[in-house]
């Protein structure tokens, strides 16, 4: 499968205490041009890798359910490239 084109992507910083604990940003973008997708957010890892992180809610059991998610690998790194090239231009954290 070929990854969907995202774009619009739009950065909104964390607050800097929230920075303080790795998250950096929350994101809204379109993907193929029919979708407007929003409450992603970029997190720094404790091994300080920059990953993309996809909104979920928990049951009463504690298991996650995602809102939405990349069906695929390709899709997955096409959203993270993407957000992150934003992120770079918008100096990890200004609005763009």
């Amino acid at each position: 499968m070929t990854a969907p084109l995202v774009t619009d992507v739009r950065i909104t910083a964390a607050l800097r205490q929230d920075q303080d604990r790795g998250l950096l940003a929350y994101v809204s973008c379109t993907v193929a041009g029919v979708l407007r997708i929003d409450g992603l957010t970029v997190r720094r890892t404790r091994s300080g890798d920059t990953r993309l992180s996809f909104p979920a809610r928990r049951d009463r059991r504690g298991l996650e359910h995602p809102y939405y998610e990349p069906l695929d690998v390709a899709t997955e790194r096409a959203l993270e490239e993407a957000v992150l090239a934003a992120l770079l231009g918008a100096g990890e954290g200004e609005n763009s």
